[in-house]
């Protein structure tokens, strides 16, 4: 395998930081990309005005976008909202722009996006070929995608990661979920019948690295595990392996009280993805199994 110097946003956070870690442990050289300066590696940039220095980017071989305002910080007012459009999409376009000035560019780009490119289509089975969905999240998918696609007018390979629940007892929905469960008060929401497409965080960094690697991989990739569950799945194997009760339902209603719009996307929404682009591509998963991805989150 072939080294390569890798420019990566988002390094800090919940993927972006196992990014980073996979990336460097099979020989990489990693450039965290930031608003702020933690070492003379770092690359500077601000997402509303671009790179401060884009020469930095000279001689980069792949860039990881992994930066935006995490989807579940706040009840989603227009303002709010208005954020999580800008980080993703106006952040995409300031990024790629920055490069057109370059004079050797990097050769990839691989960008997140979300499996609520789908939006909430019930029991039907969503591979990289489906119709996207409607909805704000839907939108928000879309352009950022598009975004990130203009980067194939430079020149670069882009791969757009369709990010599904990512799965870690240090952030996002499980951490969440993990002290309502341990005191007796987890159970399913909804319906119970909605499919989670989810993914173990550790296979989430290694598909961003596998596709930095495989350059025979484009366009975009639904990362999930090849076993989707239900709600109601999710919510008993959970409450098994913690060897808690799970027997205090969230109605929908009472979720859009709490949570308001975002519980709709969130957590009541339906989305049966599979992983075909991966398949097709060799990647192997490390925790494809609900219960031993939990099981390993957990211990």
């Amino acid at each position: 395998m072939v080294t390569q110097t890798v420019a990566v946003s988002g390094a800090s956070g919940l993927v972006g930081g196992r990014v980073v870690q996979l990336l460097k442990s099979a020989g990489h050289t990693v450039l965290p990309i930031s608003r702020r300066s933690t070492d003379s590696s770092t690359i500077l940039w601000e997402p509303d005005r671009g790179f401060l220095n884009p020469a930095r980017l000279e001689g980069v071989d792949a860039i990881v976008h992994l930066a935006g305002e995490n989807i579940a910080a706040g009840r989603w007012s227009p303002a709010q909202k208005q954020k999580i459009r800008d980080s993703r999409v106006q952040g995409t376009r300031s990024l790629v722009e920055s490069l057109k000035n370059l004079t050797k560019r990097p050769k990839t780009l691989v960008c997140a996006s979300a499996i609520g490119f789908y939006g909430d289509r019930g029991d039907e089975v969503l591979n990289e070929h489906s119709a996207p969905g409607s909805g704000f999240l839907v939108d928000v998918c879309r352009e950022w995608e598009a975004a990130a696609a203009t980067a194939t007018d430079l020149g670069m390979r882009v791969v757009q990661v369709r990010l599904g629940v990512v799965l870690s007892a240090q952030g996002g929905a499980l951490q969440k979920m993990l002290l309502p469960f341990r005191l007796g008060a987890g159970g399913i929401v909804g319906s119970g019948r909605q499919y989670w497409s989810w993914i173990g965080v550790t296979d989430a960094a290694r598909v961003f690295a596998y596709c930095v690697e495989h350059s025979e991989i484009s366009g975009p990739v639904n990362a999930v595990s090849p076993h989707t569950a239900t709600n109601f799945d999710f919510t008993k194997t959970l409450g098994s392996v913690l060897r808690r009760p799970t027997i205090f339902p969230l109605p929908g209603f009472m979720a859009k009280i709490v949570l308001g719009e975002m519980a709709g996307p969130l957590l009541l929404a339906s989305a049966r993805v599979t992983p075909d682009a991966l398949r097709k591509a060799g990647f192997t998963f490390s925790q494809p199994g609900l219960r031993e991805c939990l099981e390993a989150e957990l211990k």
